[in-house]
């Protein structure tokens, strides 16, 4: 069995935005014995590196994970790749109630990983109340059975970090499928500025806008919600991106009419080929944190490219031993930017988003769930 020592370590680390060169050799003394774990665990994986002109012995000195060969998001639509360790493990999907759908597996030390990057980052932005009950507004699946889409693990877990009051879904299931609730959410949202108790939105930022535009079509009156209250969005606009709201228009619909502050609005990044959290600081940039790596690599020749180029987003992590996706390019467009030029307090790179690569049929649980506001 190969030693996993340092993934743990590194997984284990608290200040998820601390760097510092004894942290940098931690994590590629993780990145060495999670690619060889996968060479002797996961089958084909050794040929794979091999087919790439990449030796294993190229690990041992190695601290540029940009030239490990990765794998497309996209191929996980396609197959199911696992280790030993997945076979039997949780499986997750991307897409919704249509469309192609990547199956990602999460063995029990996978999953725990990832999600205790989640901890020490609610912890490092003050989120983690356990003290503090909450009404939540899940802008995402009502759960019916057991719950396998990443997106609506991904908000059922988020519900952790503050007892919840009250619990109510945007997308409610019918028997046959599920429908977009605007009426519904408007209502619990009145209802919970009545009860004045913190709200958390969680969720896509597409169907918050939806219901902030038809409030201001009914003539609904603002809200002020408890000051305590934040929304934390994931997903996108998808088959709406010709109608896309800029994120600083709608943290100020959300402060003009939910009475949220903008330092209280985020935006998160994550997929269920890539779990690893990158959330938005307080100037809405997402950061990288010690357990990644962050790349950007040219849509043509897919050279590594410089700060400030815009290109594939490509991310490492060594967290996970389920399945070799410990070196994914995500089909999503970025530019990738230095530490320290943010302006926050948080000293890493970060990146700002520009939106998918191409139109193709691949579709996303966001792409499907957009297609259900169109019903409304």
């Amino acid at each position: 069995m190969t030693s996993l020592q340092h993934v743990e370590a590194l997984c284990a680390l608290d200040q998820p935005y601390l760097r510092n060169a004894e942290r940098d050799r931690l994590f590629d003394a993780a990145m060495r014995e999670i690619t060889l774990h996968h060479c002797a665990h996961t089958p084909a994986y050794a040929d794979w590196l091999a087919a790439n002109d990449f030796s294993q012995d190229q690990l041992a000195q190695m601290d540029d994970w940009s030239t490990l060969p990765p794998l497309f998001a996209n191929y996980f639509k396609q197959r199911l790749l696992l280790s030993e360790s997945g076979k039997d493990a949780l499986e997750l999907t991307s897409s919704g109630t249509t469309g192609q759908k990547s199956r990602m597996r999460y063995d029990k030390r996978s999953m725990s990983a990832a999600q205790g990057m989640v901890d020490r980052i609610y912890t490092q932005y003050g989120w983690d109340t356990p003290e503090t009950r909450c009404n939540y507004l899940l802008l995402s699946y009502e759960p019916a059975g057991a719950i396998t889409l990443g997106t609506a693990h991904t908000d059922q877990f988020l519900c952790k970090y503050a007892p919840a009051n009250r619990v109510v879904y945007a997308l409610r299931h019918h028997g046959a499928g599920y429908e977009f609730d605007p009426f519904g959410v408007i209502r619990a949202l009145g209802e919970f500025a009545e009860a004045g108790l913190p709200v958390r939105i969680l969720g896509f930022p597409a169907f918050m806008w939806f219901v902030l535009e038809r409030m201001r079509e009914m003539g609904y009156p603002p809200l002020q919600l408890h000051p305590d209250s934040f929304a934390f969005f994931g997903g996108g606009w998808k088959t709406h991106v010709d109608k896309q709201i800029p994120k600083a228009q709608l943290y100020q619909r959300l402060g003009e009419q939910l009475g949220i502050e903008d330092n209280r609005c985020r935006d998160g990044y994550g997929s269920v080929e890539h779990p690893v959290p990158y959330v938005e600081c307080s100037n809405h940039h997402f950061h990288v944190p010690v357990y990644a790596r962050a790349y950007v690599r040219d849509t043509t020749s897919f050279a590594r490219q410089p700060y400030g180029k815009r290109g594939f987003l490509h991310f490492v992590s060594p967290y996970i031993t389920s399945s070799p996706a410990h070196s994914v390019v995500m089909s999503d467009l970025a530019i990738l930017h230095p530490a320290g030029s943010c302006g926050c307090d948080i000293n890493t790179e970060w990146f700002e988003l520009l939106g998918r690569a191409s139109k193709a049929s691949a579709r996303s649980c966001a792409l499907a769930a957009s297609e259900l506001m169109s019903r409304n």
